[in-house]
């Protein structure tokens, strides 16, 4: 079966010079404290709650620093927090190419440029409130916090793809007429907007001009607590950065959106408006990077059709693709959800086990890989087909 065209692939981290156990040992310079065994975690510690970097005069995000301390060395948690940035600065300086450190740089003076000309339209939307934000359905659940609660409010069309209703129409607005705002001053300022992504040539970067707080904590708050349960084989309860961004479709916006993966752990798709027709999800299975433009199996082909203020949320490996809108605008929030793995990963050097780890006990996993660490690991048990992995 055909797969409606080839798989965009996220690019791989930069390689790493690690040891090949999924630890890395920096040595403390000297004349300071050792605190003991300074190798990193592989597995972060998700019982300890990171410090706030975010008054750190540095060129990374602070959410790079929160994520990283959670894979510190027992002896080093307790430690100064000066003590831990230099550790982590250390780390950082090992694996962070020049290139992208300069690209790094460059990004967040060109977001401070932003922030320091822009002038929300509704400040209201900077912060979070549940109330005016969500429906009451979506608020109780997650103030329950239990799967049961949570299944209460979804649907589970496709094998982890789930829907339900989560947004007020008047966030909808209100974040419709923000969006159009900070396009229009952009157009009077003749300041250059940094897309979304590579596929798509219309939308804008939410946290560009002001929105990440509100996004993280909504990551953090709503949903995490869904991909605690959900998604736990991509580390669902550890989603500790994001990507935040609006995608525009209709006439003489984008159109249609190729078969691709997310640069994500999980993602969440909503529709916010406007009028329009057409432009279906479709989603064809979990893979792997090794396998991401393997056939489609009948069982994995699930369309969506979008409907305003109503949520998708999905494996970031999950493919899918965009159908064309026909008719009207079309305007959806996405919310890329990441767990900051890659640079500890990074340090594995068999990357064939590293992907059968990251798979072989998903809910959802990449079949071709099951089949061959299967095939490697129990020799004398017969092999499920793929119909039957897929509904695991």
């Amino acid at each position: 079966m055909s797969l409606d065209g080839a798989v965009e692939m996220r690019e791989d981290p930069p390689a790493g010079n690690g040891n090949g156990n999924g630890a890395v040992t920096v040595a403390p310079p000297t004349g300071r404290p050792s605190y003991g065994n300074r190798r990193l975690r592989l597995n972060p510690n998700t019982e300890h709650k990171p410090e706030r970097y975010d008054d750190l005069e540095a060129e990374l995000d602070p959410s790079i620093f929160r994520s990283l301390e959670r894979h510190l060395p027992p002896s080093m948690l307790e430690a100064p927090r000066d003590s831990k940035v230099q550790f982590m600065k250390e780390i950082i300086a090992r694996y962070l190419s020049d290139g992208e450190r300069t690209r790094v740089q460059r990004h967040k003076e060109y977001r401070q440029k932003i922030m320091s000309a822009y002038q929300p339209l509704h400040k209201e939307l900077y912060n979070v409130h549940p109330t005016t934000f969500f429906v009451p359905s979506f608020v109780k659940a997650i103030n329950e916090n239990t799967e049961e609660s949570f299944r209460n409010i979804m649907s589970e069309p496709s094998p982890k793809v789930y829907t339900f209703a989560m947004l007020q129409p008047t966030f909808c607005e209100l974040l419709l007429d923000e969006v159009e705002n900070f396009e229009r001053w952009v157009d009077a300022v003749k300041f250059k907007i940094m897309r979304p992504n590579t596929m798509n040539k219309y939308g804008a970067v939410l946290d560009d001009f002001g929105l990440e707080a509100m996004l993280n904590k909504l990551m953090e708050e709503f949903i995490c607590p869904i991909s605690k349960v959900f998604f736990p084989e991509v580390g669902g309860s550890t989603l500790d950065s994001h990507h935040g961004f609006v995608v525009e479709y209709g006439k003489d916006k984008d159109v249609e959106l190729g078969f691709h993966v997310d640069d994500s752990e999980v993602t969440l798709n909503i529709c916010l408006g406007k009028q329009f027709s057409g432009g279906e999800l479709f989603f064809r299975g979990v893979r792997c990077d090794k396998h991401v433009n393997s056939e489609t199996q009948p069982e994995e082909i699930f369309d969506y059709s979008h409907v305003p203020g109503q949520a998708v949320l999905h494996r970031g490996r999950h493919r899918h693709g965009a159908r064309a809108t026909t008719s009207g605008h079309r305007i959806n929030l996405l919310l890329w959800c990441r767990r900051s793995k890659s640079m500890l990963q990074q340090l594995t050097d068999d990357k064939e086990l590293l992907c059968c780890r990251m798979y072989f006990f998903s809910m959802a996993v990449c079949s071709e890989c099951f089949l061959k660490l299967a095939g490697n690991l129990f020799p004398l048990f017969s092999i499920p087909d793929k119909a039957s992995i897929i509904t695991l």
